[in-house]
């Protein structure tokens, strides 16, 4: 039989797959591709039940398992082999597919939030909030604030501060850091150049090389397809507590809808190798999840140093909670922090707003955490 897969329409999330299907493996599975909005927020269930295989984010997890729509991995592949990838992946990659004991998903991509800028317009990254907040003021500086990333980088400053979201006393923030982290992406974002609060962070890429207009974007979802003399990637801003970042990336995981076969089972294994990823992945647009990739000299010299440059956040990210219904949660805190960004709600009541989305959650059937 072929298997159905889907993944997401980018040449970072697709063309390593597609290729790899027809060259590597020729008739074995199929790729369906859809926007990154979709790969975003899509339902997992709905997706599980129409494809064989489903390239997802860790957030997903939650509602995956309440619908009990995935296979654990660790009924597919051996001990060895999941602690080999396990101990070779970068950052959270391999962790944040781990939940309640099991392995719900490979890493295949790994990303992360990070700096991009244009050197021309900034020829220093910022390494502070302090100094991201004085080029703000200069008019040079965008905000992600599309889709659900208004959440995911008020998440992101508030970790930089010290803060936990969604893994404390039972509340989404601290308060005072909550309130901190707001205030600080409310100033960043005073100031964008029109019309970059609409887009996504391909679309924030796309404008930040074409158009020039945009100097740096502190907290971006980091693509290295777009490395380039006009777009610069670096470490995201630290605040007392360090670096603050919420991991991205992408899993493959298998779903309940055909048997596995054992090809199927040796090409995911094949997509993991270590030589693939430090090769084959990059050479086809991918974001390696492999630690040996995002170090190896070959690698960063065909990226300038994209990999190099952006480890450090990498290896710190933040995991976010997995729990049902934390997608939609998702989307609707960022719609609350995109109207404190645009000054229709202030900064306590968009905060009691996301905490009373959250507290309204069902509670966790799973354990938070990766268990090793």
């Amino acid at each position: 039989m072929t298997f159905r897969g889907l993944t997401w329409d980018h040449p970072r999330g697709r063309l390593a797959l597609e290729t790899a299907a027809a060259t590597v493996a020729p008739g074995l599975l199929s790729w369906r591709i859809q926007p990154l909005e979709g790969f975003e927020s899509a339902p997992i269930g709905e997706l599980a039940a129409a494809y064989d295989l489903v390239v997802l984010d860790h957030p997903h997890l939650g509602d995956a398992l309440a619908a009990d729509c995935l296979v654990p991995l660790d009924d597919v592949f051996t001990p060895a082999q999941l602690e080999r990838w396990r101990t070779a992946s970068v950052g959270s990659s391999f962790a944040s597919y781990e939940f309640d004991g099991r392995v719900w998903a490979l890493p295949l991509d790994a990303a992360t939030q990070v700096t991009a800028r244009n050197p021309t317009l900034v020829p220093e990254s910022p390494t502070t909030w302090h100094d991201a907040l004085a080029l703000s003021r200069e008019g040079r500086v965008a905000t992600s604030l599309a889709g659900p990333h208004a959440f995911l980088s008020l998440c992101s400053i508030a970790v930089s501060l010290g803060d936990d979201p969604g893994r404390g006393d039972g509340g989404l923030f601290d308060a005072a850091l909550g309130a901190q982290a707001l205030d600080i992406l409310i100033e960043l974002s005073a100031h964008a150049p029109a019309g970059t609060g609409l887009l996504n962070p391909i679309g924030l890429l796309d404008r930040m090389r074409d158009e020039g207009d945009i100097g740096c974007i502190p907290l971006v979802y980091g693509y290295v397809t777009y490395s380039s003399p006009s777009v610069v990637f670096s470490d995201a801003p630290a605040g007392p507590a360090g670096i603050g970042s919420t991991i991205g990336g992408t899993g493959i995981a298998l779903t309940r809808r055909s048997p596995i076969s054992e090809p199927l089972v040796d090409h995911l294994a094949w997509l993991l190798d270590d030589q693939t990823q430090r090769t084959f992945i990059p050479a086809h647009a991918g974001q390696p999840s492999a630690r040996s990739a995002w170090t190896d000299d070959a690698v960063n010299a065909g990226s300038r140093d994209f990999y190099r440059g952006t480890l450090a956040t990498m290896e710190r990210a933040w995991m976010r909670p997995r729990r049902a219904g934390y997608i939609p949660f998702q989307s609707h805190a960022s719609a609350v922090v995109r109207e404190a960004a645009a000054g229709e709600r202030s900064v306590p009541s968009a905060l009691r707003a996301m905490e009373e989305a959250f507290a309204a959650l069902p509670s966790p059937p799973h354990r938070f955490g990766a268990l090793t």
